[in-house]
């Protein structure tokens, strides 16, 4: 019995391994074992449209007066939505606005 499960257990791991199957998750942190996915866009206007949606989805869903019979029926999380805006907000890039802008302020008071 135990060596058929071994066999079973190899020639599953074999066809995992032979297709293209488990690539959606990339190994970020062994210390973790956190993954990251890859997200296609095609500029920062539409990254900055996917923040808003998910942010005034999560406003409208936290609006609802009814909010426990929503999302009961629909099966939202509102935190995973919250948490995927969060990680999609691009930081660093908002810190070379606001460079540009201080170095803009400076040269309309010249």
């Amino acid at each position: 019995m135990e060596i058929k499960h071994k066999e079973s257990v190899a020639e599953l791991l074999e066809l995992m391994n032979k297709g293209k199957y488990f690539t959606k998750l990339k190994p970020e942190n062994n210390i973790d074992n956190s993954f990251s996915v890859t997200l296609k866009v095609s500029c920062y206007d539409e990254l900055n449209l996917m923040v808003s949606d998910l942010l005034k989805a999560s406003i409208l869903i936290l609006k609802t007066e009814n909010l426990s019979n929503l999302t009961a029926n629909v099966d939202i999380n509102v935190m995973t939505l919250l948490e995927i805006a969060l990680q999609l907000l691009p930081e660093e890039e908002m810190e070379l606005l606001d460079d540009l802008h201080k170095i803009h302020l400076r040269a309309n008071a010249e």
